[in-house]
């Protein structure tokens, strides 16, 4: 049994606190929502009033947070309060300048630290398995890997500090884009006349075969688990597609890499979420192609 503290509860982060409980771990969860801490207290997570509580004790500090600003003020008050060798995981999508500052303190402080972003959606972290992207040292990542192998079925060490980041930032740029081809391509075959079930089973089974097809189909039907078929309920909100897809941009422009489709779907999804969908799932950006003229 390890002594863990999961700050940050939310979507994803309060079912995979919930699984490290179900694993046997003693887990002490602090959030700023009540709301938040309430429903994670059920799964089994003690509840924190404050984050030195939340910390006391604690061997493994896992973060899951909004953003870079955010995780690094975390650290900075969770590393001022735990001893010297202490591993601290952040599974949180941020920059790739933020986790390597954030990596900087741990080592400064004496800590183990690892920036292990994932992905896999509420559905992953509800289930245990989420893919870790991993960036750290091998020590932090050995330390680290019996813990994400409770939360997540593929484990993959990525390279020093902020290479999770950079994969994770890498990964969500390739399913943005594919996402908006698969759309495109399903709003032409409904002006062609063909089924949603056709161009599946053609598309699905050849060349045009991707994730954003065969897993998250976009239309109700062929794929029955995907959030087409509950009303576009998000499994991965479009704000948050938008969010890993301007990360992307920033990293681009920093290390002079050459993003054209990256830009686009970028521009695609800020202009989706200006019409007022950011909280739907991010395959509902097919309504907004049905809908242009």
């Amino acid at each position: 049994m390890t002594r863990i503290a999961f700050i940050g509860l939310g979507n994803m982060g309060g079912p995979m606190a919930a699984n490290l409980v179900k694993a046997g771990h003693a887990v002490t969860g602090f959030d700023l929502s009540h709301d938040v801490l309430k429903a994670a207290e059920a799964s089994g997570v003690r509840a924190a009033n404050v984050l030195t509580e939340a910390l006391a004790d604690a061997e493994v500090v896992v973060t899951m947070l909004p953003k870079g600003q955010h995780v690094l003020t975390v650290w900075t008050d969770v590393l001022r309060s735990v001893p010297k060798g202490t591993l601290v995981i952040d599974s949180s999508t941020i920059d790739v300048d933020s986790a390597c500052k954030a990596h900087a303190m741990a080592g400064d402080a004496g800590c183990l630290s690892l920036d292990a972003p994932v992905s896999g959606g509420t559905g992953g972290a509800a289930a245990g398995t989420l893919t870790f992207m991993a960036g750290g040292s091998t020590e932090s990542f050995a330390a680290a890997k019996p813990l994400l192998e409770v939360m997540g079925k593929k484990i993959v060490h990525c390279g020093d500090a902020g290479a999770g980041q950079a994969a994770k930032i890498c990964n969500n740029m390739v399913l943005g884009i594919s996402m908006i081809g698969v759309c495109e391509a399903f709003v032409l075959g409904e002006k062609l006349g063909l089924s949603h079930q056709a161009l599946f089973d053609v598309a699905s089974t050849s060349s045009g075969q991707c994730w954003s097809i065969n897993t998250y189909c976009p239309v109700p039907g062929p794929v029955p688990t995907s959030p087409a078929n509950n009303d576009y309920k998000p499994g991965f909100a479009a704000a948050l597609m938008l969010k890993d897809l301007r990360l992307s941009q920033e990293a681009a422009l920093s290390s002079g890499a050459s993003t054209p489709l990256g830009a686009e779907a970028a521009q695609l999804y800020a202009l989706f979420e200006k019409l007022g969908n950011g909280d739907r799932d991010f395959s509902a950006i097919i309504e907004m192609f049905r809908e242009a003229k």
